[in-house]
């Protein structure tokens, strides 16, 4: 199960930074979005059939992970710049909250679901209706209409297309900030889910059933998230939105490891918690996409999306392993409150970057003081696309 696991992340480590590269070659996008959920299909309705025949084993399993995974590992290369191709970029953060909200209610609905169908269908037909939501992606993929208007970069080589999406995202100021963000959280976020079931369930004594119904929350408080992102963003711009939330990203985890009382006390603050979280991260998801649509070169976002993918993929093994390790050495409850000091050095990422809120002196030596009404101070202005 451990190797069966693995394989599905596998691909994102041995060809996510490829796919990039693949991804700014083309000039459309949409055709390797279709071919990629189409062999997802085909590979999934393997396992039925072999199931049938009886020749289904765990190499079969192995290998349709595999494949799956390196599908959707193009997939997800391809559909950062097909978004910025077929969106106005004065949609493109209400186009981005809309794929989150959807993302953060699959995550919560999903598992379940696939319970449900095991318990229908057995767990091979199960797989057979994972085939069917590949198939009616790529359908529904077929009805866009939207031209893509993508110049595909100019290739030297594999090698050092990688390395000049690498070095991008790391001596850009504002794309290092969010791939240096993003790691942060999610290490110490992935620390955290290693041990979270274990505490609420031994330390807090919150019951299993319960434990569902609040993770259940925190997707219903990123539907809310996405719609408040896409107001806010508008009013005050994805900078603004951005730096505010990741403040508040540690709330619901610092929460967690400092929750004493009676269960009633405890349900009510973690499902308050879970649910502003949700929106939070919704809200942060979003921004992230948005700034980094707006400061790529459009030559290299199939890169840069690539390598955030491919780092985030790496911290999230090292996550986990680091948070069974502490929890071992130092007990639980330690280990949720060093998650939630660790994420709340993401901060310092945003914070410390051209993405802050800045002040500007406007007096000139020797001269009188501005007025109350001339505003000595200013934020950055937002560095917005303009619709054409």
């Amino acid at each position: 199960m451990g190797i069966l696991t693995a394989a599905a992340s596998v691909p994102v480590l041995l060809f996510g930074l490829q796919s990039g590269a693949i991804a700014d070659r083309l000039t459309r996008h949409r055709p390797l979005m279709i071919a990629c959920e189409l062999v997802s299909c085909a590979a999934a309705a393997t396992i039925p059939i072999a199931w049938l025949l009886g020749v289904l084993n765990v190499v079969w399993l192995i290998a349709v992970a595999l494949v799956i995974g390196t599908a959707g590992v193009l997939f997800k290369a391809a559909n950062f710049p097909h978004l910025a191709a077929v969106v106005d970029p004065s949609q493109r953060t209400e186009a981005m909250a809309g794929f989150h909200a959807s993302y953060s209610v699959a995550s919560v609905s999903g598992p379940g679901l696939a319970g449900l169908l095991v318990q229908l269908l057995t767990a091979p037909l199960a797989v057979l209706a994972e085939a069917f939501a590949f198939l009616t992606s790529a359908l529904l993929l077929r009805t866009i209409r939207t031209p893509e208007h993508n110049t595909p970069t100019t290739s030297k080589s594999m090698w050092r297309d990688v390395v000049e999406g690498l070095r991008t995202s790391v001596t850009h100021p504002v794309l290092r900030a969010l791939l240096g963000a993003g790691v942060t959280i999610n290490f110490f976020a992935m620390a955290y889910t290693a041990v979270y079931m274990l505490y609420m369930l031994n330390t807090l004594g919150i019951p299993k059933a319960l434990i569902g119904v609040l993770i259940a929350l925190s997707g219903a408080g990123g539907l809310f998230g996405a719609w408040l992102t896409a107001r806010l963003s508008k009013r005050y711009g994805e900078d603004r939105v951005l730096i505010v939330s990741v403040i508040f990203f540690p709330i619901e985890i610092l929460t967690v490891g400092l929750l004493t009382g009676p269960l009633w006390w405890k349900l009510a603050l973690l499902a308050l918690t879970g649910t502003v979280t949700g929106g939070i991260v919704v809200a942060f998801a979003t921004c992230l996409g948005a700034i980094t649509l707006r400061e790529t070169p459009p030559e290299l976002r199939g890169r840069v999306n690539a390598t955030t993918t491919f780092a985030v993929q790496g911290v999230l093994a090292l996550g986990g392993l680091a948070g069974g390790f502490m929890a071992e050495l130092i007990g639980l409850r330690q280990v949720i409150l060093i998650c939630a000091a660790g994420i709340a050095l993401s901060t310092i990422w945003i914070w410390t970057s051209p993405l802050r809120p800045q002040r500007r002196r406007t007096t000139l030596p020797h001269t009188p003081a501005p007025s109350p009404t001339d505003s000595t101070t200013h934020l950055i202005e937002t560095k917005r696309r303009a619709s054409p």
